[in-house]
Protein backbone atom coordinates (compact mmCIF):
# COMPACT_ATOMS: atom_id res chain seq x y z
CA UNK A 1 0.00 0.00 0.00
CA UNK A 2 1.41 3.19 -1.02
CA UNK A 3 1.79 5.71 1.91
CA UNK A 4 2.79 9.26 1.12
CA UNK A 5 3.55 11.14 4.12
CA UNK A 6 3.84 14.85 4.16
CA UNK A 7 5.73 17.95 6.76
CA UNK A 8 7.36 21.10 6.86
CA UNK A 9 3.81 22.93 6.75
CA UNK A 10 2.51 25.87 9.14
CA UNK A 11 2.42 29.89 8.99
CA UNK A 12 4.95 31.98 7.39
CA UNK A 13 4.88 36.04 6.74
CA UNK A 14 4.46 37.16 3.06
CA UNK A 15 8.08 36.98 1.32
CA UNK A 16 8.89 34.40 3.47
CA UNK A 17 10.02 30.66 2.59
CA UNK A 18 8.74 27.16 3.54
CA UNK A 19 10.16 23.54 2.76
CA UNK A 20 7.76 20.58 2.21
CA UNK A 21 8.90 17.06 2.81
CA UNK A 22 7.09 13.87 1.54
CA UNK A 23 8.14 10.21 2.48
CA UNK A 24 6.99 7.33 0.37
CA UNK A 25 6.52 4.06 1.13
CA UNK A 26 4.77 1.00 -0.07
CA UNK A 27 6.67 2.16 -3.84
CA UNK A 28 9.22 1.66 -5.82
CA UNK A 29 9.86 4.98 -5.09
CA UNK A 30 12.83 5.68 -8.11
CA UNK A 31 10.12 4.65 -10.68
CA UNK A 32 7.66 7.39 -9.24
CA UNK A 33 6.64 10.45 -10.70
CA UNK A 34 6.14 12.92 -7.90
CA UNK A 35 4.54 16.39 -7.80
CA UNK A 36 2.60 18.38 -5.44
CA UNK A 37 -0.89 19.70 -5.88
CA UNK A 38 -2.72 22.30 -3.73
CA UNK A 39 -5.83 23.15 -2.73
CA UNK A 40 -6.99 26.83 -1.39
CA UNK A 41 -9.74 27.71 0.20
CA UNK A 42 -13.15 27.58 -1.96
CA UNK A 43 -10.82 26.48 -5.03
CA UNK A 44 -10.26 23.52 -6.88
CA UNK A 45 -7.09 21.51 -6.61
CA UNK A 46 -4.70 22.46 -8.94
CA UNK A 47 -1.13 20.74 -9.99
CA UNK A 48 1.65 22.77 -8.97
CA UNK A 49 5.18 21.09 -9.73
CA UNK A 50 5.97 17.83 -10.76
CA UNK A 51 9.33 15.71 -11.22
CA UNK A 52 9.97 12.66 -13.52
CA UNK A 53 11.89 9.63 -12.01
CA UNK A 54 15.03 10.78 -14.05
CA UNK A 55 14.56 14.47 -12.44
CA UNK A 56 12.59 16.56 -15.05
CA UNK A 57 10.53 19.24 -13.74
CA UNK A 58 7.65 21.13 -14.39
CA UNK A 59 5.58 24.00 -12.60
CA UNK A 60 2.41 25.76 -12.72
CA UNK A 61 3.04 28.94 -14.02
CA UNK A 62 1.98 30.93 -10.27
CA UNK A 63 4.92 28.92 -9.01
CA UNK A 64 7.72 29.15 -11.45
CA UNK A 65 10.86 30.75 -10.58
CA UNK A 66 9.88 30.95 -6.67
CA UNK A 67 8.85 27.11 -6.07
CA UNK A 68 11.40 23.98 -6.63
CA UNK A 69 10.68 20.23 -6.46
CA UNK A 70 13.46 18.03 -5.67
CA UNK A 71 13.98 14.32 -4.83
CA UNK A 72 16.19 11.85 -3.63
CA UNK A 73 15.57 8.57 -4.09
CA UNK A 74 17.50 6.80 -2.02
CA UNK A 75 15.98 8.79 1.15
CA UNK A 76 12.78 7.68 -0.48
CA UNK A 77 11.35 11.92 -0.31
CA UNK A 78 10.73 14.58 -2.37
CA UNK A 79 10.55 18.03 -1.44
CA UNK A 80 9.06 21.60 -2.22
CA UNK A 81 10.99 24.65 -1.88
CA UNK A 82 8.53 27.76 -1.52
CA UNK A 83 10.36 31.07 -1.64
CA UNK A 84 8.57 34.26 -1.74
CA UNK A 85 6.06 33.31 -0.57
CA UNK A 86 2.69 35.23 -1.32
CA UNK A 87 -0.62 34.76 0.15
CA UNK A 88 -2.33 33.35 -2.39
CA UNK A 89 -0.09 30.21 -2.01
CA UNK A 90 -2.13 29.60 1.03
CA UNK A 91 -3.65 26.34 0.47
CA UNK A 92 -3.60 22.82 1.64
CA UNK A 93 -0.41 21.20 -0.41
CA UNK A 94 -0.96 17.33 -1.36
CA UNK A 95 1.83 14.97 -2.11
CA UNK A 96 1.70 12.98 -5.47
CA UNK A 97 2.87 9.97 -6.59
CA UNK A 98 2.14 8.51 -10.14
CA UNK A 99 3.43 4.82 -10.81
CA UNK A 100 0.53 1.89 -11.16
CA UNK A 101 -1.71 4.23 -10.01
CA UNK A 102 -2.58 8.11 -8.86
CA UNK A 103 -1.85 8.75 -5.03
CA UNK A 104 -2.27 11.42 -2.63
CA UNK A 105 -0.94 12.33 0.60
CA UNK A 106 -3.44 13.42 3.28
CA UNK A 107 -2.46 17.25 3.15
CA UNK A 108 -0.43 20.12 5.03
CA UNK A 109 -1.47 23.65 5.55
CA UNK A 110 0.27 26.51 4.26
CA UNK A 111 -0.61 30.19 5.64
CA UNK A 112 0.98 33.03 4.74
CA UNK A 113 -0.03 35.92 6.09
CA UNK A 114 1.07 38.84 8.01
Amino acid sequence: QVQLVESGGGLVQPGGSLRLSCAASGTIFSANAMGWSRQAPRKQRDLVATISPGGRTNYADSVKGRFTISRDNAKNTVWLQMNSLKPEDTAVYYCRSWYQGDYWGQGIQVTVSS
